[in-house]
């Protein structure tokens, strides 16, 4: 078990994913000065309760661990942030500090393993790498592997006009077929309501 600072946000991020981030609350900008130095992680959790700025909100229990890739600072006091998503983790449980900002004692999830991708989603990896190629959204993803059913419900589930609930739902599935099954039927429910 390792404890870690959370950034409590009312967003999903998932492993290998890419997300900028504008920090301007003093706490946070402690905590992202405190891992670039240490050339550490902290955790994004998405808000069951609370807003972003301000107060100390409530958590969801699974979230992603995040690693800085690049930053700058801004004229105005910002500072803008680049993080991929590493591996997803528990909150075993949390505290907070001084300055409130969160920080908890968590247990970094096991990935299943990738199994070979079912035929019947290939239509889903086909349907990724066209988004991705027309929206110019595949730069964001040097590695793109659309043979692995993790990568694929993943990035998935970040595009996907689909509410922060579902988001958190797919998060937390370990099968990455499930994921896969449970996105397609979203799809199918999407276009019905077309």
């Amino acid at each position: 078990m390792k404890s870690i600072p959370l950034f409590p946000l009312n967003a999903v991020l998932f492993p290998d994913g890419v997300l900028p981030l504008r920090i301007f609350e003093p706490r946070y900008l402690d905590m992202i000065s405190e891992c670039l130095k240490a050339g550490s992680e902290f955790g994004v959790v998405l808000i069951r309760q609370g807003r972003e700025a301000g107060e100390v909100t409530q958590v969801h229990n699974i979230g992603t661990l995040a690693r800085i890739v690049d930053f700058q600072s801004n004229e105005d006091g910002l500072l803008e942030i680049v993080v991929t998503g590493d591996r997803r983790f528990r909150v075993m449980n949390s505290s907070v500090s001084a300055n409130r900002l969160l920080r908890a004692d968590l247990t970094v999830l096991g990935q299943m393993d990738n199994p070979e991708f079912p035929v019947e989603y290939e239509l889903l990896a086909k349907m990724l790498r066209e988004i991705l190629e027309k929206f110019g959204l595949d730069t964001a993803h040097q590695h793109r592997r659309f043979e692995e059913p993790y990568w694929v419900g993943s990035r998935l589930a970040e595009i996907l006009p689909i509410g922060t609930g579902e988001r958190q739902r797919l998060l937390e599935m370990d099968d990455p077929v499930q994921r896969l099954d449970h996105l397609q039927n979203t799809i199918a429910r999407m276009e019905l309501d077309q």
